[in-house]
């Protein structure tokens, strides 16, 4: 069994963000981690071991490869020459990921933020994707309502690339609405996707796919916040390693800037008010991270 056959089995089997497994497989390799699993080397009733197991021991390799493919997907593993290097940098790498178009080098940045937003933060997401499109720079967001949407509405409307990283695997257009914009995504940039193709999203998802948001990008941009929302777990994991944080401040009455000005007041995140801003302050990151980093 090669390494894409052991971590496709592992893949549909573990969810990501998982340190226990993230370390069992950097500590003892992927075949390694299979065999014990197989084994029965784990103790029962630890980090899942016991569904884990079943659905290892009743999977395919070769059947999870084609369910991949039938989806117009590819699949890909640190070992593959696509792999974003960049996500090892996680203290949680995922085992793998599912690619629905294609990836590319160059400068990336993430915008985030509220799934309500205001006129004001939908029309500063969308101008920023734009603007970053028109420089050069990949927009990635997270496909959900409101500022991901606006984001990558902005990057395909100036004709750039946008990445979308899912909750759902790549065949589950969630939020439904959005069936038409990640067509229209998976033609130009990609979806990204840490589960297989046709599984739902769950709550505990969108937190995990946040790291990877973080990950890809030089920096992340947070246009519009709740005091308490997932987007300000995305900036903190960027932060966490070492990626560039940035907020939008907005009028002190509104409570979807609440976040933004909590992040701007702990010295979290620098404020920025254009994309030139933003790539300004992230070019120190650049300069030392080569593109091939962020393939």
């Amino acid at each position: 069994m090669n390494t894409t056959e052991t971590r496709v089995r592992l893949f549909a089997a573990i969810e990501g963000g998982s340190l226990f497994w993230s370390n069992e497989i950097a500590t003892i390799g992927a075949d390694l981690v299979l065999e014990k699993i197989i084994g029965n080397g784990y103790q029962a009733d630890k980090n899942s071991i016991g569904f884990i197991s079943r659905e290892i021991k009743n999977s395919n390799s070769q059947k999870l490869l084609a369910e991949i493919a039938a989806a117009g997907a590819s699949f890909i593993t640190p070992e593959s020459a696509e792999w974003p290097t960049s996500l090892n940098d996680l203290i949680a790498p995922p085992i793998a990921l599912v690619i629905k178009g294609s990836l590319n080098s160059g400068n990336k940045v993430s915008i985030v933020g509220t799934r309500n937003p205001s006129t004001y933060g939908a029309r500063v997401a969308s101008e920023f994707g734009a603007s970053f499109a028109d420089n050069g720079w990949t927009v990635i967001s997270g496909g959900a309502y409101g500022i991901d949407t606006a984001a990558h509405r902005g990057a395909l409307a100036g004709e750039g690339i946008t990445y979308a990283v899912l909750a759902s695997g790549v065949c589950i257009n969630y939020p439904a609405a959005n069936d038409r914009l990640f067509n229209e995504i998976s033609e130009s940039g990609a979806l990204l996707s840490e589960v297989m193709p046709n599984v739902r999203a769950r709550p505990e998802r969108f937190l995990a796919r946040n790291r990877l948001i973080a990950a890809l990008s030089l920096g992340t941009i947070v246009v519009e916040a709740a005091f308490r929302s997932g987007s300000l777990r995305t900036a903190r994991d960027a932060a966490e390693i070492y990626r560039t944080v940035m907020a939008i401040p907005g009028p002190i009455t509104s409570p979807t800037s609440d976040g933004c000005h909590r992040l701007i007041a702990e010295r979290c995140a620098e404020i920025v008010t254009s994309a030139n801003d933003a790539i300004e302050l992230m070019s120190p990151l650049a300069g030392t991270l080569s593109s091939d980093e962020f393939r």
